[in-house]
């Protein structure tokens, strides 16, 4: 009896034994099994003609806001990981792709790209993905530093009349009053010389100071604010393409820069007693601006202080009434800041865009 229960003891063992080996064995199996599905990203074809580029890269400046989208077809649905190119040609910059999945046929790839270009010219980023390769190639633009002062090139308006510019600070500027009887899309803007029209006019209109066209050449027109305002004249400009009528916040920047009102005039006046009454005081004109007294209109209609004052339209409206202006005198070194009626006669400085 004891050999018998022996006996089956050592055949249950065994049949345990079996059994426990068995199990982590298929474990492993099952494992190994798993393991060898993996992802393969695959994709038919790529669209390099298309590639989409948002944003500008500019020499020495870093990259912001600046991507590629580039059209694949055939993709498989797996899901990628990120990656990265770095540029050739111009180099320094880098493209980027976020982890994604792909679209089970055509969708797009996003790189952005980062870095600061050294130089300029074309940064080229070769793209290898889902077993197809694609170049795409990102002009970098040159910056060029327009100088702070001195004599820019001279412009020409719609009419042919020819007027110098100049560098002040970050801004340039016609160094001459405007001239011109239409607006750049070729509209003419009216003449108006009588003075009760002058007075009731609430459209655009010009005049030669006391109607005497020989003080056109130097001194330019005057202009009620309706004809330089964008609000009032049908969204024209009357300042050559390229240029604009400044805004009060532009003329309050060239005014800083030439130390502020009370300082500023005399170094945009032009020297000397020829065009200004004496004494001209604090004339330098070291700036240029080379501003002149071309008097005004009043908004009944009458001409004032020619040789002694000059006055300059901003584009910025105070109330429906009134607009902001700028003047310079023959007694001061100052350029003053304030509001006048719209249908005032001042001269106009165009500023570039």
């Amino acid at each position: 009896m004891k050999k018998l229960f022996f006996a089956y003891l050592l055949i249950s063992a065994f049949a345990f034994c079996k059994k426990e080996t068995t199990t982590p064995n298929n474990t492993i199996n099952n494992t190994i099994d798993t393991t060898k599905t993996t992802s393969v990203v695959s994709i038919s074809g790529f669209d390099c003609a298309g590639v989409q580029i948002t944003g500008n890269l500019k020499k020495d400046q870093v990259a912001s806001g600046v991507t590629a989208t580039i059209t694949y077809s055939g993709g498989n649905g797996n899901t990628y990981s990120s990656k990265s190119h770095n540029s050739t040609g111009v180099i320094g910059l880098t493209a980027s792709l976020l982890a994604g999945t792909l679209s089970n046929g055509t969708g797009t790839l996003k790189y952005t790209i980062s870095g600061t270009p050294t130089t300029a010219g074309v940064a080229s980023f070769a793209i290898d993905f889902g077993g197809k390769t694609c170049t795409i190639n990102i002009t970098v633009a040159n910056v060029v530093q327009n100088p702070t002062s001195g004599y820019g090139q001279n412009i020409t308006d719609g009419e042919g009349n020819s007027y110098k510019t100049v560098y002040i600070g970050t801004q340039e500027w016609m160094a001459e009053n405007l001239k011109v009887s239409k607006y750049n899309d070729g509209t003419a803007i009216p003449n108006v010389t009588e003075k009760t029209q002058w007075a009731s006019n609430t459209t655009g209109a010009w005049c030669y100071y006391n109607n005497d066209i020989s003080n056109n050449d130097k001194f330019g027109k005057l202009y009620n604010w309706y004809a330089v305002s964008i609000t009032t004249n049908g969204n024209k400009n009357v300042c050559p393409t390229g240029w604009h009528v400044p805004t009060d916040a532009e003329w309050t920047v060239l005014i800083n820069y030439l130390g502020g009102q009370n300082f500023a005039g005399g170094k945009m006046k032009e020297v000397g007693i020829t065009n200004w009454k004496s004494p001209n005081d604090g004339a330098t004109n070291s700036s240029l601006f080379s501003a002149l007294p071309a008097g005004t209109r009043y908004d009944v209609g009458d001409f004032s202080f020619f040789g002694s004052n000059g006055y300059w339209w901003s584009s910025s409206e105070y109330n429906t009434t009134t607009a902001w202006n700028r003047n310079i005198y023959y007694s001061y070194y100052t350029a003053t800041r304030s509001i006048n009626a719209k249908e005032f006669g001042f001269s106009v400085r165009c500023i570039k865009d």
